[in-house]
């Protein structure tokens, strides 16, 4: 009997997340990870006997997770201990240094002190701006299924009327935040929001904006690093009855009637479901990576639409000079000729570089060893049509270490420190070309265009980062609450008009339900 099975492929974020609700909800679950552990691209990498997160550093809208556990019946505080942070980032331009904190009155503060008053009043504006953008999509757009922009405007309802027509589409982050800062580096630091979706600031919409009142509305440190939010979502789901398994890599999607019906793994294990949600770049299905069946069950997304890739690398170093934070910023000296860059398919020859120090606690107190750290660059996505020459990297690393020597930063990398490159990152998440955001966020449809939680399939759902709503940990986690939710929904469907399928039909909480897409 397959009547209530699930089969969720990925143990990405979207992909625990999804499982932990539906197994809450009496489903039979079973996750199938290629990789020996959770996460997805929130990994670890093993550096001198030390697990360095080696995926997203940085952790919000705690809310998002809260309800996850909430509608399990858990409390997320009994599987994971966290600290907010007052100190949200470190900023540099050469010597010059600025700090943005989780109290909007000390950043605004220290904008004053940093480029004067005019500025910091442009930072008022500029805060209540994202505030407004971020509250007028956050239920109708990032917690609510794919939309076109006229359901959206009937989704704000009346009282969001004139927030519909005032969203900023078409103006572009860049030019916006020229409306509120005259100091190009601040118009640096807030337009490097884009990148968090991996998108340049001169071709993203200004509603992109929105992404820095997520931040401004709290940072969260974890105990113990990143990694353990995709460990306590794997509990969550075995508490509730979900099966995980690893180093079970997917061969091909089954569909039989026209509809899912579930997978075939590399070993050539048949499981038989009657829903599977695919939590793997949609690229993948698009690209034949689950068989020829699924091709079409998903728009295929030309590599001009691919976010932003990277150069990584995560270290145990001995850092000298600069005052290292949790987070830490290194700008370059040219904004406009980095990104240009990266549009051509190139390494940016003054690239800007973003230093993640894993051991700095909330005061940047700094360990009295070696210190764990993770450091990207940003790339182009071209993992799968060419591979840098270790001339190339080798050039890479030494801007990297030029443009935070800058700053008065010393790192000393070692012979044991990971490099992890576009070509590493598409052959983890393959026809992706090593993005890492899904598709870029450049123009005003870009929200519109990528992939919902159904798929053309009957019985086919996505989940992840690179669906909607969007690039990110708790994005990330909202898709895999819509895919469960739209699973849910179209079962109890079908058990309506096909009682003999499903007897008894369903319950679902009210926080679980989402519109039909």
């Amino acid at each position: 009997m397959t009547e209530g099975r699930v089969v969720i492929i990925g143990a990405g974020i979207g992909g625990l997340t999804s499982a932990a609700l539906l197994a809450a909800h009496g489903r039979d679950v079973t996750v199938v990870e290629a990789l020996s552990s959770p996460g997805g691209k929130l990994r670890t990498i093993g550096v001198d006997d030390a697990a360095i997160d080696g995926g997203p550093t940085v952790f919000t809208m705690r809310d998002v997770f809260e309800d996850i556990f909430a509608a399990c019946g858990e409390d997320l505080t009994d599987y994971l201990t966290m600290q907010p942070a007052t100190l949200l980032a470190r900023h540099a331009w050469g010597d010059a240094r600025l700090d943005l904190f989780a109290d909007p009155t000390a950043s605004e503060a220290a904008i004053g002190a940093f480029a004067g008053a005019a500025e910091a009043r442009g930072y008022r504006a500029f805060r209540a701006e994202a505030k407004r953008l971020f509250d007028a999509l956050d239920r109708p757009f990032l917690r609510d299924t794919k939309t076109d922009p006229f359901t959206l405007g009937w989704r704000m309802g009346a009282r969001g009327f004139a927030d519909w027509f005032n969203l900023r589409p078409y103006s572009s982050l860049w030019r916006a935040l020229g409306g509120y800062f005259n100091d190009p580096r601040l118009r640096q630091l807030f337009g490097r929001y884009a990148t968090y979706s991996g998108s340049s600031p001169f071709r993203c919409p200004a509603t992109l904006m929105l992404i820095a009142h997520v931040e401004a509305s709290g940072v969260w440190l974890i105990d113990g690093g990143m990694h353990r939010l995709a460990s306590a979502l794997e509990a969550l789901g075995s508490k509730m009855g979900a099966r995980f398994r690893y180093q079970a890599p997917v061969r091909e999607i089954l569909v039989e009637r026209g509809r899912a019906a579930g997978v075939i793994l590399a070993s050539g294990e048949r499981i038989a479901a009657n829903s599977v949600i695919c939590n793997a770049d949609p690229a993948a299905i698009a690209g034949g990576q689950f068989g020829e069946a699924t091709r079409g069950a998903v728009a295929s997304a030309p590599p001009a639409r691919r976010s932003l890739s990277a150069m990584v690398w995560t270290a145990n170093v001995q850092a000298e000079g600069f005052p290292l934070a949790r987070h830490n910023v290194f700008f370059s000296d040219d904004y406009p000729a980095e990104f240009a860059a990266l549009s051509a398919g190139r390494l940016a020859q003054a690239p800007s570089v973003y230093v993640c120090a894993q051991d700095r606690d909330d005061t940047a107190r700094a360990p009295e060893q070696h210190e764990r750290v993770q450091i990207i660059v940003n790339a182009p996505p071209v993992g799968d049509s060419a591979n840098f020459t270790p001339a190339e990297i080798e050039t890479c690393r030494l801007r990297m270490l030029e443009a935070v020597s800058r700053a008065g930063l010393s790192l000393d990398l070692g012979p044991s420190a990971v490099l992890t490159t576009p070509v590493d990152f598409e052959a983890m998440f393959p026809s992706t070309g090593g993005a890492l955001y899904g598709p870029a966020s450049h123009g005003w449809a870009a929200s519109f265009r990528r992939q919902g939680s159904r798929t053309r399939i009957p019985g086919l759902y996505c989940a992840g980062g690179s669906t909607h709503p969007g690039a990110g940990v708790p994005m990330a986690a909202l898709s895999g609450r819509l895919a469960a939710a739209c699973l849910l929904r179209d079962r109890a469907s079908t058990s309506r008009s096909q009682p003999m399928a499903m007897p008894g039909g369903m319950s679902t909480r009210p926080a679980m339900t989402a519109p039909m897409a």
